[in-house]
């Protein structure tokens, strides 16, 4: 029998292996390479699969992704500096090392390095993402004189190790330390949840300093239903909603809460054994999304930089901001009021993630990530989501990232795993992060610059 650990990964190992058969696909000729954006794409795709390997969390991950992204853009951004710089717009941040302008570089090869050596820094297994970056850092080699190369190279590390220093200020390292959540007898208080009844996940998130928000509290949601099991109080009603709904679910539904589901680690129950799945995050299936919007829209080498780095930064501070009321209002999660006060054999239709319930954190962080992509690709965009593909899913299409947005936000009904207000009040506070970090963050050559 594969022990949980063995089988998580084989299974994280295939995802990553299908990934990379998509990008042999698309690899560009070595003349082609200081022109193309594929050499990015595919190492956000090494960095995801490294991710799902190494079981990150939601927030974690985002974190992770924001800080690649910044370093892949800062980096790329020099070989065409009309496109402003992150710094000053992006909290804290002072500007990166400059290049020596007297001297030739390949910014394409900088960027990747950069995002490569952020990535490979701030994941656990860096022997995998060393060697990732060797392989794809190398391909450059045959299509640049060697001094270019090396300089190249060396100023691509410049860059990540200032984005490392400076993403040390922003109290991750602090939060490690910062006491766990606390279960307490309150009978509408968040608890541990079947079948593996993990702690929570990241109790202290929201004392991380925010990206682009002013604080993690700066748009928070209207405050939670008070708990209440007494039949035809707001609560119960909303709670005997997911009940009913668990019970009449169409196929499309369940498909829809399947291919939304991204819970990055899944304990599966057969009898007395217990094994582990895992899936890519729902942060990593929007930075998917936004790789895919890139290439259809045949985006250049920094343009794509740029989107990866906008969605990435409304990614983490809608995860910022989520956590700060999770744990904040500490709502407890529909299967164990349904448990407990309604049906005690009902199990909804997606294993309840570990970690309070208001709001919805996957309508915030689609909504808001949704916002920052249809300001960059248009209202109408439509688009072929094949990002759950390698974990047994089939592809679906969307007319807007709006539409993906919405349909991400209801699957957790469907799912069984949040209530309604949950999910509306966790759009309404994604899109208001959306807009804000569209508002603030001015990169694209001519833009306006927004007031601050």
């Amino acid at each position: 029998m594969m022990r949980p650990r063995h089988f998580f990964q084989a299974v994280a190992v295939a995802a990553a292996s299908m990934g990379l058969v998509a990008c042999e696909s698309r690899r560009p000729a070595a003349s082609e390479l200081p022109r193309s954006a594929e050499p990015l794409h595919e190492a956000m795709q090494q960095l995801t699969g490294t991710m799902v390997y190494d079981i990150f969390s939601p927030p974690q991950a985002s974190r992770v992704y924001s800080y690649a992204s910044i370093a892949a853009y800062e980096a790329i951004r020099q070989g065409d500096t009309a496109w402003r710089s992150l710094a000053g717009q992006v909290r804290d941040m002072p500007a990166v090392p400059a290049p020596d302008r007297t001297r030739n570089y390949s910014f394409a090869l900088a960027g990747v390095r950069a995002f490569l050596t952020v990535s490979h820094q701030l994941t656990f297994s860096r022997e995998r993402m060393d060697s990732v970056r060797t392989a794809i850092t190398s391909r450059y080699a045959d299509a640049l004189p060697d001094d270019v190369y090396e300089r190249s190279v060396a100023y691509g590390d410049t860059v990540a190790r200032f984005v490392l220093a400076w993403a040390g200020t922003d109290r991750f390292k602090e939060s490690r330390g910062l006491p766990k959540y606390s279960i307490t007898r309150d009978p509408g208080r968040w608890r541990p949840t079947p079948p593996a009844y993990m702690d929570a996940v990241e109790p202290n998130w929201g004392t991380l300093i925010p990206f682009v928000m002013d604080s993690a509290s700066q748009f928070r949601p209207a405050p939670a239903i008070p708990f209440d099991t007494l039949k035809g109080t707001p609560f119960h009603t909303q709670a005997l909603e997911v009940y009913e709904k668990g019970k009449t679910l169409t196929e499309e539904e369940r498909l829809i809460a399947s291919f939304w589901d991204c819970n990055p680690y899944t304990m599966n129950v057969q009898g007395h054994t217990m094994f582990a799945t895992k899936k890519i995050s729902p942060g990593g299936h929007w930075m998917g999304i936004a790789g895919q919007a890139s290439r259809q829209a045949k985006a250049s080498l920094v343009e794509s930089a740029d989107v990866y780095a906008r969605t990435a930064l409304a990614l983490a501070d809608g995860f910022i901001a989520a956590w700060e009321e999770k744990f904040r209002s500490g709502v407890i999660r529909p299967e164990t009021v349904i448990n407990n006060y309604v049906d005690e054999q009902w199990t909804p239709l997606l294993q309840t993630p570990p970690f309070p319930e208001y709001p919805s954190g996957h309508s915030v962080i689609s909504t808001s990530a949704a916002e920052v992509l249809t300001s960059i690709f248009g209202a109408n965009f439509a688009f072929t989501d094949s990002v759950e593909v390698p974990f047994g899913l089939p592809v679906r299409s969307f007319p807007s990232f709006e539409a993906a947005a919405n349909e991400a936000a209801i699957s957790r009904l469907y799912g069984g795993i949040h209530y309604r207000q949950a999910i509306e009040e966790g759009q309404k506070q994604g899109r208001r992060v959306g807009q804000h970090v569209v508002a603030r963050l001015v990169t694209k050559p001519g833009a306006a610059v927004a007031a601050r």
